[in-house]
């Protein structure tokens, strides 16, 4: 099979496409013949050196994929060789097939084709076990998203709206995307190259907020451990602006502050099968319904992964990327593939 692997650490240039042997699939496990991966933040920062694969993972890059089950391994139920599936992978995602564990794949949306639904698990997975799980977002509480458009920020302004009628702020760095995030579903959004914290707090009548969701860290730390309100959370999912920062754990203490911070991919099946569970049960029905929706700013073809790196690298996306990888079904909704495709 043909796999996109690295010639070393380094920027997009170092990305080429080899043969691989085909994945055989081990206990609870199942291979997808993949027609789309999406591109995450993760897979740039695996490119440059930065995130190395866990222990047993995949060498290869690639946490989303969306296609057609080819090969079951034993111990598996729930899903068979012809259905049509996302999953969120343990790296692998950037090749013809990909060998997944079994709890972790997920039916297609309704109506999705296997591009929309390659955009789906790395960051729902993500923005749940973050904000819902780890943040522990309830019931009318109010949610700062730093950074709105990313895949993440963007599933996580959504679902905090839609299932928990949260008050939704965000930042971004340009008017577009300040719009976006508004559009999204985000109550208000502001810059974060002005004084983010403070209109947050003006924002908010000077209560500032119960959860916050983070990539940054850094400075950006104790400032955000002020803009929250008693017993509020900071959950960070990366550390791009510092990997340390000084904080006052007097006021930590005093205010009943939580600190958490997680990475999802060393985590077992059973637990992100555990999400993937709850997605399909409460995330699922509001993507078929409309109520919520993904946001796709390009494709690009599997031989042009390059080109999908360079986008990132230069940060101005809005939303996911996505390589389509088997062009003959990438844009099918998996009810129109041929009986025993589907």
């Amino acid at each position: 099979m043909r796999v996109i692997e690295f010639a070393g650490a380094g920027g997009p240039e170092v990305l080429r496409i080899a043969e691989h042997p085909r994945p055989v699939p081990g206990h609870g496990e199942v291979v997808i013949k993949v027609a789309a991966a999406g591109v995450n933040r993760p897979d740039i920062q695996q490119r440059r050196g930065l995130y190395p694969p866990p222990p047993g993972a995949s060498p290869i890059p690639g946490l989303d994929v969306a296609g057609v089950v080819e090969d079951v391994g034993p111990g598996v139920s729930a899903v068979s060789v012809g259905d049509a599936v996302c999953a969120l992978a343990n790296g692998g995602g950037y090749a013809e097939f990909c060998c997944v564990p079994a709890l972790q794949c997920m039916p297609l949306p309704r109506g999705f084709t296997f591009i929309q639904a390659a955009s789906l698990p790395e960051v729902y997975f993500t923005a749940w076990n973050n904000v819902i799980w780890l943040g522990r977002l309830a019931e009318g509480e109010s949610l700062l998203v730093q950074g709105g458009t990313s895949g993440v920020g963007m599933a996580a302004i959504q679902m905090a709206r839609k299932l928990r009628n949260a008050s939704v702020y965000a930042t971004a760095g340009t008017e577009e995307k300040l719009a976006v995030c508004r559009e999204t579903g985000a109550q208000a959004a502001v810059s974060y190259k002005g004084p983010w914290d403070d209109e947050i707090r003006s924002l908010t009548g000077g209560e500032g907020v119960d959860v916050i969701l983070d990539a940054q860290a850094g400075p950006y730390t104790q400032r955000q451990l002020d803009l929250l309100k008693p017993d509020g959370r900071l959950v960070f999912i990366a550390s791009h602006l510092g990997e340390t920062a000084e904080v006052n754990i007097r006021s930590v203490v005093r205010r009943r502050l939580t600190l958490a911070g997680s990475t999802l991919r060393p985590r077992s099946a059973e637990y992100k099968g555990r999400i993937a569970a709850e997605l399909v049960e409460q995330v699922w029905p509001l993507l078929e319904s409309g109520a919520i929706a993904t946001r796709i700013h390009a494709v690009f073809p599997f031989e042009d992964v390059q080109s999908a790196h360079r986008l990132l690298d230069e940060n101005e996306q809005i939303g996911k990327v996505v390589l389509a990888v088997d062009t003959s079904i990438a844009e099918t909704v998996a009810r129109d593939l041929p009986e025993g495709r589907n």
